[in-house]
């Protein structure tokens, strides 16, 4: 049982942290007795991301933390600069997949809409390509709608990252991604040069995920 006036503070920096009572007092125990929480993991690996994406010209990180998702901007461009926002969802209890990418793009162009519609599917061929014989069945889960791209994030079979190395790969991923969107787009790439730059990336080290 706890005293009236520290629920009462508790509820205070719950509300500050955007939080709840519940999972406060359980992180606050948690590092009390040098424990590590999915929480505490989700905003290490957040905060390794903002750190590396910020010194990106091209991206815009936005973190809140104690939160498990994360977004990152970034403009094309492309007439009106249309922006694009990248969300970095991780499940507190990961299954095949420990969280999810979503791209979320707005765009009163049919061309654009049209073009990236064919970048994304393009992207599923390279991966099935190049890295899903990594994955278990069913790890790597891909959705298209009229306004959104979803691909699941997953550990390859039979790694481990530890945080800081699953906030790089992250990182990395979505820069390699934005670059290469945008190259597509642009008419810089063709398919052709998207594919070697692809293989290049993963060649260099971009971390699988």
């Amino acid at each position: 049982m706890l005293m009236d006036d520290v629920v009462r503070e508790v509820d205070k920096l719950a509300l500050q942290r955007g939080t709840n009572r519940s999972n406060l007092v359980n992180q606050i125990l948690a590092d009390y007795v040098s424990v590590s929480t999915p929480e505490k993991q989700i905003d290490n690996i957040f905060r390794q991301m903002e750190e590396l994406i910020s010194r990106s010209s091209e991206l815009v990180p936005l973190v809140t933390p104690n939160q498990q998702s994360m977004s990152v901007k970034s403009s094309l461009q492309y007439k009106y600069r249309p922006t694009v926002r990248y969300v970095v969802q991780l499940y507190r209890i990961p299954d095949e997949a420990i969280g999810e990418l979503t791209v979320n793009f707005r765009s009163q162009s049919a061309s654009l809409l049209s073009a990236m519609a064919k970048f994304f599917m393009l992207w599923k061929r390279l991966e099935d390509a190049y890295i899903a014989e990594y994955y278990a069945p069913g790890a790597l889960r891909y959705e298209l709608s009229d306004s959104k791209f979803v691909r699941t994030i997953a550990l390859p079979q039979g790694r481990s990252y530890a945080d800081e190395d699953l906030g790089k790969s992250i990182s990395s991923y979505v820069t390699m991604f934005d670059e290469l969107m945008k190259g597509f787009l642009s008419g810089k790439y063709t398919e052709r040069e998207l594919e070697r730059r692809y293989v290049s990336y993963l060649n260099n080290g971009v971390g699988l995920i």
